[in-house]
């Protein structure tokens, strides 16, 4: 039998609900990715991230600023000119990323045939 969960577990204050990178997030991991090399302008960075609309880059990119995670230069310029850099605590998430890479790596078989057995199932037309 499994061990009874703390109730303490989802607390509303627990550091978890505070992590910058949500299991699902779908942009933020790769906005890290792309600026890995140095920092970029709003449209070097659309240019990788195809799909992403510039309403959700910059929603991403101002989170990201608010959890220290990038900067955010201006330059006094016509036309104006803004970059984006990681910060060290930025940098501190490839570490992360390459860790999750590595898992997706060894276990996208696995996962991608548990998606389409799950989805296959007459179960899961229900839940439709």
């Amino acid at each position: 039998m499994a061990e009874p969960l703390d109730p303490e577990m989802f607390d509303p204050v627990c550091p978890s609900s505070a992590m910058p990178i949500q299991i699902g997030d779908r942009w933020t991991a790769m906005v890290v990715l792309c600026l890995e090399g140095g920092r970029r302008r709003f449209n070097e960075l659309r240019g990788p991230l195809r799909g992403i609309t510039p309403k959700v880059l910059t929603q991403t990119l101002r989170a990201m600023e608010r959890d220290g995670l990038v900067t955010r230069t201006a330059y006094d310029e016509n036309p104006p000119r803004v970059e984006y850099e990681l910060t060290d605590l930025g940098r501190t998430l490839l570490t992360l990323i390459a860790a999750a890479r590595a898992w997706s790596a060894d276990h996208l078989p696995a996962l991608l045939e548990a998606r389409r057995a799950h989805d296959s199932s007459p179960r899961s037309s229900l839940s439709r």
